[in-house]
């Protein structure tokens, strides 16, 4: 007797039909094993996290000789046994056809009766691979998930018509999420290259690009980030101390500086806090810089949109008058690459109020020319908001239909 489920969603001529059955994926997947070249001379492929394909792997350094690679064919399934539990999962795109992967890089064969494109949504589900995955062996931080483990894995599955309807419907979601992306993208590149021409380039001080009404304005004015504006940095309260926290203040970490500005914290510290540490209540219209973080954060800004504390890890260049907040904000924003720069010379990992306080900065006399640039580049910042928003918009709509499509994880292990 067949094992019968179904989605809670199907397309109204499949409504009609009998329910999907229980397969597993060994019914139609086969392993590849054609061999190929060695390390050394591969034309390699590699599969990216969270769902986003198939490319060719590019390495600076050349591979071992003594390692075997497998020849690999146009619409093949593949995944990463070490990252199955962050979705790097992918469909062998004809432009690849014939690169090579180890066996850590398993690749599969699909067999009639297996759509691929559906086959590549259902494994993409958290609700498929972050339960299957609790089938991965070895350590914590190299789990990996073998092929013979993949192929014994469960899936619901309907006739080919539906399977193509469900693949077809999801592909023209990610064209539309991808070409969403690319407006967004396309919007950034436009404002980073704005910025280079409305602010002074590294070195300069006066900008390849002004509004017409301030050509003949005279030139910028020129100094150091310390002799134009007060700097300070902040503390952390102590965490023992259970009084100091949970108040009304907001207290920022590098965590939220990220090129937006701030209109609320994750965590909030007490008068008492406040008062009992070298944290300090800066006010609305303070840029943050992080002066050290993981990752990216360091040399990353942001501007204070309400009155907020910081930690030690953020500078804090105040508000001056005379000098335009936003415009401050986004003319160090526009200079990632020199602060990260500059917190590498010499060897240092990190930014330091001295550094920050030594920064070149240039800026219009004219208020209202500041305005002018702040302006317009707040319009852009709309628009990218906008555009990230119905982006952001289009990837839950998948997500939540997805849900809908498939069989959940419970219902195919029941």
């Amino acid at each position: 007797m067949k094992t019968t489920l179904g989605p809670k969603l199907r397309f109204p001529e499949f409504r009609g039909g009998g329910g999907w059955e229980l397969k597993q994926l060994g019914d139609f997947l086969t392993e590849s094993r054609l061999p190929g070249s060695k390390g050394d001379v591969a034309k390699k492929i590699t599969v990216k996290l969270w769902g986003n394909g198939v490319f060719e792997k590019n390495e600076a350094i050349q591979g071992s000789v003594n390692t075997q690679y497998f020849q690999r064919k146009a619409g093949q399934f593949i995944y990463s046994k070490l990252d199955f539990l962050n979705q790097a999962f992918g469909i062998v795109p004809a432009s690849l056809n014939h690169f090579e992967s180890t066996v850590d890089l398993p690749c599969f064969d699909i067999a009639e009766g297996l759509n691929s494109g559906f086959l590549l949504e259902y494994v993409k589900r958290k609700d498929f691979y972050a339960r299957v995955g609790e089938a991965a062996d070895g350590s914590r931080k190299a789990r990996r998930i073998h092929a013979e483990t993949f192929l014994s894995f469960s899936m619901g599955l309907p006739i080919p018509a539906e399977q193509q309807k469900i693949a077809d419907c999801l592909s023209s979601l990610d064209e539309l999420i991808a070409a969403q992306a690319r407006k967004v993208d396309v919007l950034k590149t436009h404002k980073k290259g704005l910025m280079q021409q409305l602010f002074p380039r590294e070195g300069e001080t006066q900008p390849r690009l002004r509004f017409p009404e301030f050509r003949d304005a005279g030139e910028w004015e020129s100094g150091l980030l310390g002799a134009i504006f007060g700097t300070t940095s902040g503390g952390t309260p102590n965490r023992s101390e259970a009084s100091y926290w949970d108040g009304d203040i907001p207290w920022i970490t590098t965590s939220l500086v990220n090129f937006e500005v701030i209109a609320g914290a994750e965590e909030y510290i007490s008068q008492a806090g406040l008062k009992n540490s070298s944290a300090k209540l800066l006010p609305k219209g303070t840029v943050l810089i992080a002066m050290y973080g993981q990752g990216k954060t360091r040399g990353q800004v942001a501007l204070l949109g309400v009155e907020a504390t910081t930690n030690q890890a953020c500078a804090a260049v105040l508000p001056k008058e005379g000098i335009n907040p936003y415009f401050v904000f986004s003319n160090l924003a526009g200079r990632y690459d020199e602060f990260r720069k500059l917190s590498n010379s010499g060897g240092q990992e990190n930014l330091s109020q001295a550094l920050i306080r030594d920064f070149p900065f240039s800026y219009p006399v004219d208020e209202m020319e500041q305005q002018r640039i702040a302006d317009c580049l707040t319009s852009l910042d709309t628009l990218i908001t906008a555009a990230t928003q119905e982006l952001e918009t289009l990837k839950t709509h998948k997500k939540g239909l997805m849900q809908q499509l498939f069989p959940s994880a419970e219902a195919v292990e029941a």
